[in-house]
């Protein structure tokens, strides 16, 4: 997984499943990442996520730097604790759903911030 700094410049190219990439501009290392944000189907009320599997993020999330922010975004609710959640999943810091920007600290419960 590469890591380009977006910019008005950026042009995008449809990877093989349709997901935009960006097909030039800036390699960033991921240990100089501050924000991340992570696509998502389900979430639970600790922060841990459910993907779209292969573990792409579980790495990469990995490899950044202890104060990066982790952002996930849904189209759908929260969920009860997952039961199974493996030693190395990430959990986030934030969740962007329908409902409202939802805040976590890593293994605390979710707190609504909309106003």
């Amino acid at each position: 997984m590469k890591h380009i700094l977006l910019t008005d410049h950026t042009q995008f190219q449809d990877n093989a499943i349709g997901i935009p990439e960006p097909i030039n501009g800036e390699e960033i290392q991921s240990e100089k990442i501050d924000v991340v944000i992570v696509p998502l189907l389900a979430v639970d009320q600790h922060g841990n996520r459910l993907g779209y599997g292969k573990g792409f993020y579980d790495r990469f999330l990995a490899k950044c730097k202890p104060s990066a922010i982790f952002i996930g975004v849904t189209m759908f609710g929260i969920h009860d604790d997952f039961k199974e959640v493996d030693s190395y999943y990430i959990p986030l810091h934030y969740v962007v759903t329908p409902e409202g920007i939802l805040k976590t600290i890593h293994g605390k419960r979710l707190e609504n911030t909309k106003s």
